[in-house]
């Protein structure tokens, strides 16, 4: 039985209004931008303790990614993430939280099944890509300059 188009489309549309593009954009400028800011205090932070710039580029990542899961493990990375929308996706606390939740959410599996099995659901893909298009620009880079010579 195929549904009528007209019918859809109103349905669709009734039940899944319209998203206020303007307000989502600026509220996930807003958060993403302060999640930036908190992110160049820490930097600020470590090197105030005297770290070099690659001390300091480590130690900050280090404590943005761990600042990120510990507000998933609390449960406040989602209520933030629910009015900052996008925001909340493009910091590297977003990313522990793509790889956090599926942790939480899965570790009553047990270790191996659930948290071994689920942990890297969301970032996975990522990280493939990331390491696949990384390898891959090394091998042109290699290429290009002619086998590495020189």
């Amino acid at each position: 039985m195929q549904p009528d188009k007209r019918k859809y489309a109103a349905l669709l549309a009734r039940k899944s209004p319209p998203s206020p593009l303007a307000r989502d954009c600026l509220l996930a400028f807003v958060f993403g931008g302060a999640i930036c800011t908190v992110g160049e205090g820490v930097r600020m932070f470590w090197l105030s303790r005297g770290l070099d710039t690659d001390g300091t580029a480590a130690a900050t990542a280090i404590t943005m990614v761990f600042l990120g899961a510990l507000l998933t493990c609390l449960h406040l990375y989602d209520k933030l993430a629910k009015h900052a929308g996008a925001g909340t996706i493009v910091p590297i606390t977003g990313f522990a939280n793509a790889i956090v939740s599926p942790a939480i959410e899965y570790k009553s599996e047990g270790l191996i099944l659930g948290l071994g099995a689920k942990l890297f659901v969301i970032a996975g893909p990522v990280l493939v890509y990331g390491i696949t298009a990384s390898v891959l620009y090394g091998l042109v880079l290699l290429v290009l300059r002619g086998g590495g010579a020189g």
